[in-house]
């Protein structure tokens, strides 16, 4: 540019005539050059980006297809009416494949880190290739020859297909993978799968950057990771969180608190496994109706706070909607057991374990700060009513939301077919589960409270004279000694 600008000032001191033709050739072409390439965009709002890895040869490959729109800083060259530049383009795709992938890409072969993948091959794809439908094909048609270059492929339609490699031990070893692709896009979801050396296909679906991911995970890393899953959704659930509040407030003794802890966990354990097992409805409707009832549980325990019942079938209302919050959490769980690998029934059992211990540190931090609260305030009573007040009215929006969300679906009776009489006999078989459930609660709180009431009497003075023991009058006993 520098060179360009003193040979346009060096034809300008020549002869003014002369300078200014050479002035305006210059602007001609700079407008030509700057036409010829794709001006920067903005952030697409959506991109979907298709990933295949699998060990073999001496190394991890992993097989990339983004959309050449993702990049949004890249000006890739233009020819025609806006046609990607294929034979222009083609010197960049390599180092703009390791700038806006590899470079976000870190690899694990068990827990030691692996070279940063390198850039093996790098092509322009139209948006009609079938080949990213599994790796072989994918491998195949990334290092394979290019388009032709009189293909007519606008930018917005074109895809970047990135083949990627790097060395490991063994192509027996236990993978995983840290891809952060979500700069790609405002919602960037991807879709990888592994390919493992048994042969088994798995396939990954995650928005964003969701940390590492275990290709192949062992029984232990697995649970480990519901585990975690479990207790951080506890921890960032308001609505779980208010309901626990609801449960705690009349009830901030530990005795009192038993019964209604183990009932909540006891349902949503059944309904948690049952959905996981499949046994939940899957109509779009579904999922909203047990957000509108999560709510409308906040809102009843609440209210019942404020009116101040006695609370002796406490714990069958807590077993009632703990019901209700295992499908709340089936939900959650429907989109992370992808990672569990092959140990699902143990990551599902994971997953409530992390569950139960989110509660039980909730509950460890929230009794003490209560009861400190309670008895700082001049009235008990009056501070429960506010608090309770405040939930209910957080509750009774997220109802009214929800049962707005919720009108909006279209309700038809099911045809009374073959599948229809299937799921009726799959959900009789979870009431029955839930019935035998409540039961032997039923029962074991009806031996918790005759022990604590046989305790609390043998806890008592006794106010009768001891056997053999004379009654002392009361003019003697008051009388002093001498």
């Amino acid at each position: 540019m520098r060179a360009v600008a003193a040979g346009l000032w060096a034809a300008a001191a020549l002869s003014p005539a002369a300078g200014a033709e050479v002035v305006r050739g210059a602007s001609v072409s700079s407008m030509e050059a700057l036409a010829s390439r794709s001006p920067p965009h903005e952030v697409p709002a959506r991109v979907v980006v298709r990933a295949f890895a699998k060990a073999e040869d001496g190394a991890l490959w992993i097989a990339v297809r983004v959309p050449l729109a993702s990049m949004r800083d890249v000006s890739f060259p233009l020819r025609g009416p806006g046609y990607v530049d294929l034979e222009g383009a083609a010197p960049m795709l390599a180092e703009q494949a390791r700038l806006w992938i590899a470079d976000y890409v870190r690899l694990y072969e068990e827990d030691g880190r692996l070279p940063a993948p390198e850039v093996v091959a790098a092509r322009i794809s139209l948006p009609s290739d079938p080949s990213f439908r599994a790796f072989e094909s994918a491998r195949a048609h990334v290092a394979g020859p290019p388009l032709p270059p009189e293909t007519d492929l606008v930018l917005e339609q074109a895809h970047l297909d990135v083949l990627l490699r790097t060395p490991v031990a063994s192509a027996e070893s236990r993978f995983s993978v840290e891809t952060a692709w979500a700069h790609l896009g405002l919602r960037t979801t991807t879709v990888l799968g592994f390919t493992t050396p048994s042969g088994a296909e798995r396939i990954f679906q995650y928005l964003g950057d969701p940390g590492r991911i275990r290709l192949d995970p062992r029984w232990s890393q697995a649970f480990l990771r519901f585990v975690q899953f479990g207790f951080l959704h506890i921890l960032d659930g308001v609505d779980h969180l208010l309901f626990l509040l609801c449960l705690v407030i009349p009830a901030r003794r530990f005795w009192r608190l038993v019964p209604v802890v183990t009932a909540f966990t006891a349902a949503h354990s059944i309904t948690l496994a049952a959905s996981a097992l499949g046994l939940a409805p899957n109509a779009l409707w579904f999922p909203p109706l047990i957000e509108m009832l999560i709510a409308a549980s906040i809102l009843y325990m609440a209210l019942e706070n404020i009116v101040g019942g006695k609370g002796r079938r406490r714990w069958a209302w807590a077993f009632g909607f703990g019901l209700v919050h295992g499908f709340g959490f089936s939900f959650v769980l429907r989109d992370t057991l992808q990672f569990a690998g092959s140990h699902a029934i143990s990551s599902l059992l994971a997953f409530n374990v992390g569950v139960e211990l989110g509660q039980v540190a909730v509950l460890l931090a929230m009794a003490p700060c209560l009861r400190w609260l309670l008895a700082k305030a001049a009235s008990k009573r009056a501070t429960a009513v506010v608090v309770s007040a405040l939930a209910a009215h957080a509750s009774w929006h997220w109802t009214a939301d929800g049962w707005t969300r919720l009108r909006a679906y279209d309700f038809r009776l099911p045809a009374m077919d073959a599948a229809f009489a299937a799921a009726a006999l799959r959900w009789l078989l979870l009431l029955l589960a839930v019935g035998a459930a409540a039961w032997a609660l039923s029962g074991c709180y009806r031996r918790l409270a005759a022990w604590r009431a046989a305790r609390e009497a043998l806890a008592m003075p006794s106010r009768a004279p001891r056997p053999g023991a004379e009654a002392t009058p009361r003019s003697e006993a008051a009388e002093p000694r001498r």
